[in-house]
């Protein structure tokens, strides 16, 4: 219900948007920028779901060896208590807890071509649990607020593009990111257990609260000890390792349990053409509508109109020209980082606005991208509170990132 109106709600803004500036501006290509961006859009959406499949194929079939290898159920185990908590409604030997896992740590490490095909695995698989298969259960809701709140503990991508653009030290948004990412993840999770009257205060979950955050202060420690031409270094070298490992690890076991790898690989492998099907028309729906959006210029306006109210109230204006990339980020990761290259080239790479344009990057997902794609893939169109919920991160992810910036750089 969220997603239909805000889909209607894009489109109406954009009429009235494009019709001020035809009437009263004179703009006469500004119904045409509206209408090339829906083809434009309906093609990105399509082509995104095309690229999908192979990876897809690949992380899908390497999922179905982890299972029948015994890796898939050796990490849920590790966190089991805390899913038994979060995820109530979800039998605690239930496969899910294994992606949702993977899907996780693939995310902390940056590594979006192998969390996507993960977490649409973990939504398939608590599909299977949901009595209404229209309507988004609190499982998933859970899941997919912690998916886009988007904790990542090493950005790897934004160094890359920072180094690109010619930053001096590329590395030096790691730390801002992490702290902005933290929070954004935090806030998420605390709203969706007040929704879902979820005990924060029992002692396993704050037992693993406590050690994820000690954890992300140890790697906040760690990193900071390392010289600046080393961290981007460290940081690929433990997201790649780690990737190939876990490879590595699903086929060693499943070899030494005497599995068919291949014939499980293949297995697991063809799911992923139909995962695909399902997605394509929700995908290039979402889009088009952030497309229409975007070209009426309404993406704009409302920048222009938060810098006039953050001035008349007296407050320092230097993070607006950076607020382009957190506005679009829950709307489209690639329009955010298209964002977030332009802060660097207008500003500079190592500019306060170029380098908030690089927080703000990280510190969120895309929200609205990630509930198309994965609500898509399950034909869930009920959403419940999970947009308020995605929204609420973000939001906190984004107030962090300011705040993080201007001690870090200002």
């Amino acid at each position: 219900m969220v997603l239909n109106y805000l889909f209607i709600a894009f489109f109406l803004i954009a009429l009235v948007v494009g019709l001020v500036k035809l009437v009263v501006l004179g703009d006469t290509e500004v119904f045409t920028a509206i209408v090339n961006a829906t083809f434009e859009m309906a093609k990105t959406g399509f082509e995104i779901s095309l690229g999908l499949a192979g990876v897809l194929t690949l992380w899908l079939g390497l999922m179905r060896v982890g299972e029948q290898g015994g890796a898939i159920n050796g990490l849920a185990t590790v966190v089991r208590p805390f899913f038994r908590r979060i995820f109530p409604e979800v039998p605690a030997d239930h496969p899910a807890h294994g992606s949702i896992i993977m899907n996780f740590a693939a995310n902390m490490l940056g590594l979006d071509n192998a969390a996507t095909p993960l977490g649409l695995k973990a939504m398939q698989e608590l599909q299977e649990l949901n009595p209404e298969k229209d309507t988004a259960t609190n499982a998933q809701i859970m899941f997919l607020v912690l998916n886009t709140s988007g904790l990542t503990v090493i950005p790897i991508s934004i160094m890359v593009y920072r180094a690109q653009m010619g930053a001096a030290n590329p590395s030096d948004i790691f730390l801002p990111i992490l702290l902005a990412t933290f929070f954004s993840t935090f806030v998420g999770f605390v709203a969706v257990a007040v929704v879902q009257r979820i005990n924060l205060f029992d002692r396993v979950v704050m037992a693993y609260l406590v050690g994820v955050t000690a954890a992300v202060a140890a790697t906040l420690w760690y990193f900071s000890r390392l010289p600046d031409d080393r961290i981007q270094v460290v940081s690929n070298l433990v997201a790649n390792v780690t990737l190939f490992g876990v490879i590595a690890t699903f086929i060693t076991l499943a070899l030494i349990r005497r599995v068919n790898v291949y014939e499980a690989f293949i297995e697991g492998a063809k799911e992923g053409f139909s995962v695909v099907v399902k997605i394509i028309p929700y995908l290039v729906a979402i889009l088009v509508a952030i497309g229409v959006f975007r070209a009426s210029g309404a993406m704009d306006w409302l920048v222009t109109g938060v810098g006039r109210a953050f001035a008349a109230l007296g407050v320092n204006t230097d993070f607006i020209p950076a607020l382009p990339t957190a506005l679009m980020k829950p709307l489209s990761g690639s329009g955010a980082r298209g964002m977030m290259v332009d802060a660097m080239q207008t500003y500079g790479a190592d500019s306060f606005v170029g380098r908030l344009a690089c927080v703000f990057q990280g510190s969120t997902d895309t929200t609205f991208y990630i509930i198309a794609l994965y609500f898509g893939s399950v034909s869930v169109r009920k959403t419940r509170h999970a947009v308020t919920c995605g929204l609420i991160a973000d939001a906190a992810g984004l107030i962090a990132a300011v705040f993080i910036a201007y001690l870090f750089f200002h």
